[in-house]
């Protein structure tokens, strides 16, 4: 049996969840969803952000889904928590363009893998000079440098890919970055001999963001930093039509975590027009990472069909169509399929 955590949180999280289980349930899968809490309203009930009974379930999980969390003041994010608890150290953020949806360039497809553990968003910081002055520290080890690098050639490899790209800002940050981009280069070294046919390079990261909107299909990996990574993917999510069609998984040794990355989107709350794709492509992505890669490959294909007809778009996606008329035309898509 599988053992899905569910998390909805808040705001369009609860309604893109529905739409993800109810995908799931079209499946010929033994699934469990487990039901746990996380975010703003769980903070008003419980006092907390995330519920240690939450992350005992994550834990124990199959992998775990997520929909969205409303920023709580003077709290930490949830979802940045949970990636700490369950210790999924690699981000990966596809950006595709899809036939019947605007985008800026034809033909984009690539992976940003961003490092989840350390960098600005380890939060640690601290107010000195009675109030006048901030310092956030940004931790870089060269342990998870590696780790991340290797994660992605081993992505590489798996996936058919041609090139890895290395993004940092050592000519600036030295020390930090300076670490990440030798083990960068070290991992790519152990590479070399046995898959020469993929490249390694390495760009700072105003230049990548410049090269993304100019050249997107130039590049097929990339791996980075946390901030940086998170920046880009939304930069590539731009480039292909939005937020609405972008998921994430985060992968760990044990764990597997998968989430939009639209956020609670509090001004449509409740109004039946959130996009439901990214969390049907992070499902195709948890599918993947469970090992049943027909079911991946054919919910990205259902996805897919229906964004080529363009018959059925959220306003988002310049269409009219409500959340639950998307969710099914691409469950039926789905059923035809499989």
């Amino acid at each position: 049996m599988i053992k899905i955590t569910v998390i909805p949180g808040d705001g369009i999280g609860k309604e893109v969840m529905d739409v993800g289980i109810e995908i799931l349930e079209c499946l010929s899968l033994n699934i469990d969803f487990i039901e746990a809490e996380a975010g703003y309203e769980c903070f008003k009930k419980n006092g907390t952000t995330l519920p240690e009974e939450t992350i005992k379930n994550a834990k124990k999980s199959s992998s775990t889904l997520f929909g969205a969390s409303t920023s709580t003041p003077n709290e930490k994010s949830p979802i940045i928590e949970l990636r700490k608890k369950l210790d999924v150290f690699a981000n990966l953020r596809p950006v595709k363009s899809f036939q019947g949806i605007k985008s800026f360039f034809n033909g984009i497809d690539f992976l940003i893998i961003r490092e989840n553990t350390e960098g600005l968003y380890s939060q640690i910081e601290s107010i000195e000079d009675d109030g006048n002055k901030t310092i956030a520290n940004r931790i870089i080890t060269r342990k998870a440098s590696m780790k991340i690098s290797d994660f992605a050639f081993k992505k590489a490899i798996g996936d058919n890919r041609k090139k890895v790209s290395c993004v940092h800002k050592a000519n600036v940050l030295k020390k930090t970055d300076g670490v990440f981009r030798e083990s960068f280069y070290k991992i790519a070294s152990s590479y070399s001999n046995k898959y020469p046919q993929i490249i390694a390079n390495d760009f700072y990261i105003d230049a990548m963001a410049m090269y993304l909107v100019m050249k997107p299909q130039k590049f097929d990996v990339i791996v980075t930093t946390n901030l940086f990574g998170d920046i880009l993917s939304d930069e590539g999510a731009g480039l292909v039509g939005g937020l609405g069609l972008s998921p994430s998984a985060n992968i760990g040794d044990k764990n597997g975590l998968f989430e939009p990355v639209h956020g609670s989107a509090p001004d449509i709350a409740g109004r039946q027009i959130a996009n439901p794709i990214a969390m049907i492509l992070s499902i195709s992505m948890m599918l993947d990472f469970l090992k049943e890669k027909y079911y991946s490959e054919q919910v990205e294909l259902a996805v897919e069909n229906v964004l080529k007809a363009k018959k059925v778009l959220t306003p988002d996606l310049g269409g009219k169509s409500k959340t639950m008329d998307l969710a099914n035309a691409i469950k039926d898509e789905l059923k035809n399929l499989i």
